[in-house]
């Protein structure tokens, strides 16, 4: 039997205030609304965003301008070989009028925290983001202290600039919803943005559109969009498929499969759905899973890469005749 089933009135305020969001992006970023809604989809998923691409090409524009789009907290980190893990999370400091510790919050206590190059910081530093990603928190001093709702990370990286960064560990990578890449743009969205961006930067009159609050409750609309049972059995499929393979030497985690059903839910509602279909998953499976599989050695001699791997897999997983019960 079907689960929960979403009010249509609910589907159509969250597509409202999508389009809303879409369309402030939309100003800033010219031709590229694939790229937006996945943004969008990773926010009503309640995940984090990993936007990797070569220099100039609207990463850190994309990320401000989704956090400028909502009315709530932003804290910006630009990632640095000097930046301390105090930094990111915070740090006690003792007040001698008081004579007591007090904390001073990093920059993960906003609900969008935009990280500018990530791969500039040391293993240390980005490991302290790790805690706040995955539960929600912060530990300082053996005090546990709660980070607000919606809390979303979006971080950037340029992978073809190799000295002076360090690469991502697997567990980092793993906590990042999706990861994608903005590319170049067509000619015209070019030299339309030559046109807009030369005059002034648009960012800077770009106004919110809606608030934490509204996202909040967004949010909980998507939570209650429907999953049958052979669509979460297609899901772990996928999954497991990644891990048998002898192309891979590291599969699919269970964290890929829940994130991948968390974005499934979050595009069906964005699409006017209360229910999942197997279309979803396979749709985004590309842009959650790909990122966290690592080719193995005789697969990478052989010039296969872990897109192409995982499009093989995909193919040969049977989809579903998918539907809601």
């Amino acid at each position: 039997m079907p689960g929960p089933v979403t009010q249509g009135a609910d589907l159509d305020t969250l597509s409202r205030v999508v389009e809303k969001v879409r369309g402030n992006i939309k100003r800033v970023i010219e031709g590229k609304p694939d790229v937006i809604s996945a943004a969008i989809t990773v926010l009503l998923a309640e995940g984090h965003l990993l936007i990797e691409d070569v220099p100039g090409v609207g990463k850190t524009m994309l990320a401000k301008s989704l956090a400028r789009s909502i009315d709530s907290s932003v804290r910006r980190i630009q990632f640095t070989p000097d930046l301390l893990p105090s930094d990111v999370t915070g740090v006690s400091v003792y007040n001698q009028e008081t004579r007591q510790f007090e904390f001073r919050p990093g920059g993960v206590f906003a609900n969008i925290v935009v990280g500018d190059e990530i791969n500039r910081a040391s293993p240390k530093t980005q490991s302290a983001l790790l805690e706040c990603m995955e539960e929600q928190q912060v530990t300082v001093d053996n005090t546990t202290y709660s980070l607000d709702a919606p809390f979303m990370v979006i971080a950037t990286q340029n992978p073809i600039e190799m000295e002076g960064t360090y690469a991502l560990p697997e567990a980092q990578r793993d906590r990042f919803m999706v990861r994608l890449s903005v590319g170049y743009p067509v000619e015209a969205a070019e030299i339309a943005m030559l046109d807009s961006h030369t005059m002034s930067n648009p960012l800077d009159d770009l106004e919110p559109v809606t608030d934490a609050v509204e996202i909040r409750k967004l949010i909980g609309i998507v939570t209650q969009v429907h999953v049958s049972q052979a669509v979460q059995r297609y899901t772990v499929a996928l999954a497991a498929a990644t891990r048998r393979t002898s192309e891979l030497a590291l599969g699919a985690s269970p964290r890929a499969s829940l994130h991948l059903v968390r974005a499934s839910k979050a595009s069906a509602a964005m699409q006017g759905r209360d229910y999942v279909l197997p279309d979803d998953v396979l749709g985004l499976a590309p842009q959650v899973l790909t990122h966290r599989l690592l080719p193995s050695v005789e697969a990478a001699m052989g010039g296969r890469t872990t897109a192409s791997i995982l499009e093989s897999i995909l193919s040969s997983v049977p989809v579903p005749e998918g539907t809601r019960a």
